[in-house]
């Protein structure tokens, strides 16, 4: 499985999961319903399925079905014949031809109309569709991934989402944790944006102090990964130096920081599992250079060595 992106990466067991899930689905043309709050990294996911299925070399289109009207958004998916409608100065070829022998990804799919859905559930049908203002159908060979962070099934109940059209989409869903149930993964997480953000601003920061990583930890993410790909892109922007601190966070981020344990945790313990995990990564990134790892960590190396001893870890 290709895991160069944000929205499969991670070492928690909910994200090894999904892995798993998306190692066995993505080659097939199974349609595929991805759940989940949003930021959670739903079309990142779409890109890798169709990187890893048989269609990678053809194209991956993405449809966002909330940002058009209805009347525009049938035209993009299906195209149209010149003088259509009004303004329809030339033909135009919609998204699920420009999709043929490739992926689809249909984003917010619970925000279609009616008129929409019934459309598109002839397309997942038949395979076939009629841009507008032609009376010939056209066949098209396309996979579709769709997603939505609203429940399709309580829309399907009220009456607002076709339950056949929610049937013929609920062939292979997958449900993204949001971000604050996955913690363990943030560190793989910075790193990642730490990575694409410093090339992409030529950027000197390496890595983010402790100090910085807890105030994350604490944080809930109501943005998810997409909050924290922001977060990391400003502060690689107003850092200077080689490591990101607490002074380069929002300030919500930064209350954390000054904030007792018990407060910024509400009632919880510390998290020494978390603490395992990053200290495990900070060691797995510097080959198990203890006094890289320690420099890099900000602790002492005898403190290093007392958490090693204390967690039992130990090269994989």
């Amino acid at each position: 499985m290709n895991l160069e992106f944000p929205g499969v990466l991670g070492v928690s067991s909910r994200m090894k999961e999904i892995a798993r899930l998306l190692e066995l689905v993505a080659p097939s043309d199974a349609t595929v319903l991805l759940l989940g709050e949003t930021g959670t990294g739903k079309e990142l996911v779409a890109q890798a399925i169709h990187l890893n299925s048989r269609r990678r070399q053809g194209p991956f289109v993405v449809v966002n079905c909330a940002a058009l009207p209805e009347t525009l958004l049938e035209s993009e998916l299906f195209g149209h014949e010149k003088g259509a409608f009004t303004g329809a100065a030339a033909k135009k070829e919609g998204r699920f031809l420009l999709a043929h022998q490739g992926t689809l990804f249909l984003d917010e799919i619970g925000e279609l109309q009616p008129s929409t859905q019934a459309k598109i559930l002839r397309v997942l049908q038949s395979r076939e569709f009629e841009p507008l203002g032609s009376t010939r159908a056209m066949k098209v060979d396309v996979r579709i991934i769709a997603a939505t962070n609203r429940n399709l099934e309580s829309m399907v109940q009220q009456g607002t989402f076709r339950d056949d059209l929610y049937y013929r989409l609920h062939v292979f869903p997958i449900t993204l944790p949001p971000l604050r149930e996955r913690q363990e993964d943030l560190p793989l997480l910075v790193d990642f944006f730490l990575q694409r953000f410093g090339e992409k601003y030529h950027s000197p920061v390496k890595q983010v102090s402790p100090e910085a990583l807890r105030a994350m930890r604490r944080y809930s993410w109501p943005g998810n990964i997409r909050e924290l790909e922001n977060t990391l892109e400003r502060g690689i922007i107003l850092c200077q130096g080689e490591v990101l601190s607490p002074l380069e966070l929002p300030p919500q981020l930064q209350r954390l920081v000054r904030e007792p344990e018990s407060e910024a945790f509400e009632g919880e313990a510390a998290p020494p599992e978390w603490e395992k995990e990053f200290i495990f990564h900070t060691l797995e990134k510097h080959g198990w250079n203890r006094q890289d790892a320690a420099a890099a960590l900000q602790i002492s190396l005898e403190e290093l060595e007392f958490k090693i001893r204390a967690y039992k870890l130990k090269a994989e």
